[in-house]
């Protein structure tokens, strides 16, 4: 397939590698929004969007107006999304959007939901979730947070809602964020009692498991029409 990558860093390196190595063919690499124009059905099947908080609506909305069905993987914009959404089931097109494409997180996501379902009667256990990421991440909390966050209280009764170092509040899920020098992704969710502390972490070794999760989704949403999840992908 032809694709075209959308935020040419470290990540966007990483999905090149890997593209090639499964004999994909890349047909644009754009760093720029002014490049966006070039960007036509008729020259790529599917892009991967990896760029900045600050050019993601421009460089999602463009691919689905055009017809091109895109993954992405960018964080930080999110209180645009819905527009997106709308775009693509008006235009009938293919979008699907992750915080996390690793298969290991979204395995974690899921054991996430399970552990907060077994954990709702037990009101002696209060819940928190601790993130660590490098310096050169952006938003904080991540992403990744934000999504176990939201899955957490969708299973869990007592939180309503997240906040990020909140005042203590019986009702609200509390974030922490660390921004370390050349360190691992790093997501930790801790429920912890006057007892004993039951504790659930993931750590990313590399970037390259989120750029196979990446192409994998690329692979997978080439017949598609939809807006999508990894969920869709893996199960």
């Amino acid at each position: 397939m032809r694709v075209a990558i959308i935020g040419y860093g470290k990540m966007g390196k990483e999905i090149e590698q890997i593209l090639l190595q499964r004999n994909h063919t890349i047909s644009h690499i754009l760093n720029s929004e002014e490049k966006l124009g070039s960007l036509k059905p008729g020259t790529t099947d599917v892009a991967i969007e990896f760029s900045h908080p600050e050019s993601a609506f421009k460089n999602i909305y463009h691919c689905i107006n055009e017809g091109i069905p895109i993954i992405s993987g960018t964080t930080g914009w999110l209180d645009q999304k819905r527009a997106i959404d709308e775009l693509c089931t008006n235009k009938g097109g293919a979008f699907l959007y992750a915080s996390n494409f690793s298969i290991g997180v979204n395995l974690f996501f899921e054991l996430n939901k399970r552990l907060a379902s077994l954990m709702a009667p037990y009101e002696e256990y209060n819940a928190g979730i601790h993130e660590i990421h490098h310096t050169s991440k952006k938003d904080a909390p991540s992403g990744t947070a934000i999504t176990l966050a939201e899955n957490l209280i969708e299973n869990h009764h007592q939180y309503e809602k997240w906040e990020l170092n909140p005042e203590i509040d019986h009702n609200t899920l509390p974030i922490s964020a660390e921004r370390i020098k050349d360190v691992p992704g790093t997501h930790i969710i801790k429920y912890e009692s006057d007892i004993d502390d039951i504790t659930i972490k993931h750590v990313a070794k590399s970037r390259k498991g989120f750029a196979m999760g990446a192409v994998l989704a690329a692979e997978w949403i080439l017949d598609k029409q939809g807006i999508f999840t990894m969920s869709d992908v893996l199960f």
